[in-house]
């Protein structure tokens, strides 16, 4: 990555913590969330892909119905 100036790499440096803190599931806590939403688990929403950092960083969450 190439960042022009400060804020740029602070606005990666903080999407990164919030991606590992509450999108990315670790396999030492069984999969979860180190900071879980409050939002209940929906089955019935569509998948979407959201993208931080211009699509380095992925992940899936279901659409609340």
């Amino acid at each position: 990555m190439v960042f022009c100036g400060r804020k740029s790499l602070e606005n990666a440096v903080c999407d990164g913590v919030q991606h590992y803190h509450g999108e990315r599931k670790h396999q030492e806590l069984g999969n979860g969330l180190i900071e879980p939403s409050d939002d209940p688990a929906s089955v019935a929403g569509r998948i979407e892909c959201r993208e931080r950092i211009g699509g380095l960083l992925k992940y899936y969450h279901r659409r609340a119905a």
